[in-house]
């Protein structure tokens, strides 16, 4: 069932990629003669990515979570005026011209294109007071729906509902939208950092560990919102190209296209046609389509792992035995020494091997075949708030010339213990700050948290370029 599935989504791919080039080109000459003066003519890489339409109705009180909802996988126009009038309900979103968003965007100058996907294009973009009298000057990311494309008015109509109804710090704001005559647009926070896809595989310039765990902290925060509320939510789509960075590397979940609500009542499952991403999607629900939050807790363990590694999900340029990342690595993070060994070179080892053999034992937890025994997305936050004390401690004690004394023989019984651990479930109580200081330091206090470096960033207003061909989904996987 899993080859039938990659197969179907590769094929599914290929087919999209060959028409979406086209509909690209289209799109940048309309912009460019939009534009009579533009200078700049760029050409753009498709990126391919799966389609799903979702069709929500959400209950009208302000900020709550959808009640109900009706799904379908089918590109629909809405059937009646109902659908349309609740958008009007969502107090959250400012309604935007198509002439404002127009000048927002330069008149979609082609050099402001963020990226692509199945929606349309994503343009970067500053809404003031040439634009909206009163409105304070905010940057933000325009994504306009191709009509020619392969998702129609459904998935706009999800999309304001869903984020229009949200209100998290790691979630991606929906600022407003645009339905005017066929013009559907949305206009989100600009995230300055792109994707954490974008980020992680760079050859240089690699992320440090303490802002690795920072991201995993907070998607993993963003995740235990939605399934903690009234009517979880699903997000059913957790990889890396859907979480996005801002500035201060902040990690929000981006892209609702694919979220369902999960099972109400007695229910223990939600059945639904299986659609992802393969390399993400949990094995059960590949085989028998039952959908439930520990399905997105197996992604999330995927994305951990690739944080961990550096390397991504599925690559099939690596050695046959290591195409997979999960196969491959996943008996390794219960054995600390071999972990160790796997972690992303680019580090240098500038982590703590004991903190690492703790997050390799929760990904081994997030990433195990029974659903039952993986831990909650509320127990993934708590354990990942208590290693990055404990990493905190380290690179202060580090700093401060204190060595984490950690023979060889201690990471041998360290890996037993976490055998043990994977075995018997999610430790209950850790002793924060655990460390092997020598005598006379243990009064010692500590000093100040190191600030992350925000030198990986870059900065679209000094030039750079955000159109790689990882970055093309920007804000629509």
């Amino acid at each position: 069932m899993g080859n039938c599935f990659r197969k179907t989504k590769l094929v599914f791919k290929k087919a999209i990629g060959k028409s979406s080039c086209k509909k690209s080109k289209n799109k940048i000459a309309k912009a460019s003669r939009n534009k009579e003066n533009a200078t700049v003519s760029t050409k753009i890489e498709s990126m391919p990515v799966t389609t799903s339409i979702v069709s929500v109705k959400v209950s009208s009180s302000v900020g709550t979570m959808p009640a109900s909802g009706n799904y379908t996988t089918a590109v629909e126009n809405p059937k009646d005026m109902g659908d349309w009038q609740q958008i009007g309900k969502i107090r959250n979103c400012t309604v935007f011209t198509y002439k404002e968003l127009t000048v927002a965007t330069s008149y979609f100058r082609p050099d402001l294109i963020l990226g692509e996907g199945g929606f349309g294009l994503v343009f970067k973009g500053v809404i003031d007071e040439t634009v909206r009298p009163g409105f304070k000057s905010t940057k933000v990311a325009v994504k306009e729906l191709n009509p020619d494309g392969y998702q129609g008015d459904r998935e706009w109509l999800a999309e304001v509902n869903y984020l229009g109804h949200f209100s998290h710090p790691n979630l991606v704001r929906l600022i407003g939208y645009c339905h005017e005559d066929k013009h559907r647009l949305l206009v989100y926070e600009y995230m300055a950092c792109g994707s954490l896809e974008t980020h992680l595989f760079k050859r240089h310039n690699a992320l440090t560990w303490p802002i690795r765990m920072k991201i995993a902290l907070d998607a993993a925060k963003g995740l235990a919102f939605l399934h903690g509320a009234e009517t979880p939510i699903i997000y059913r789509d957790f990889k890396t190209s859907n979480i996005l960075l801002d500035s201060e590397f902040n990690a929000k979940l981006s892209d609702f296209g694919l979220a369902k609500e999960g099972p109400k009542g007695d229910a223990t499952h939600v059945s639904t046609r299986v659609m992802g991403t393969y390399g993400y999607a949990a094995p059960e629900y590949i085989m028998t389509g039952h959908l439930t939050a520990k399905s997105d807790v197996y992604g999330f363990g995927v994305v951990l792992l690739e944080i961990m590694v550096g390397k991504r999900a599925l690559d099939k340029r690596r050695p046959n035995q290591e195409r997979n990342l999960v196969d491959w690595a996943r008996p390794l993070l219960i054995r600390t020494p071999k972990l160790l060994k796997i972690i992303d070179p680019k580090l240098q080892g500038q982590y703590s091997s004991r903190t690492a053999g703790r997050i390799g034992n929760l990904a081994h937890r997030c990433l195990s075949e029974n659903p039952k025994t993986r831990p909650t997305m509320r127990e993934v936050v708590e354990s990942l708030e208590a290693y990055n004390q404990e990493e905190m401690l380290y690179q202060s004690n580090k700093a401060a010339g204190i060595p984490d004394e950690v023979s060889e023989e201690s990471i041998d019984c360290r890996s037993k213990e976490l055998q043990k651990e994977s075995e018997s479930g999610p430790v209950e109580s850790m002793v924060q700050g655990r460390r092997r200081m020598r005598p006379g330091n243990e009064s010692k206090s500590d000093p100040p948290s190191k600030e992350f470096d925000h030198r990986h960033c870059p900065s679209l207003d000094e030039g750079q370029n955000m159109r790689s061909r990882q970055s093309l989904d920007y804000y629509d996987r």
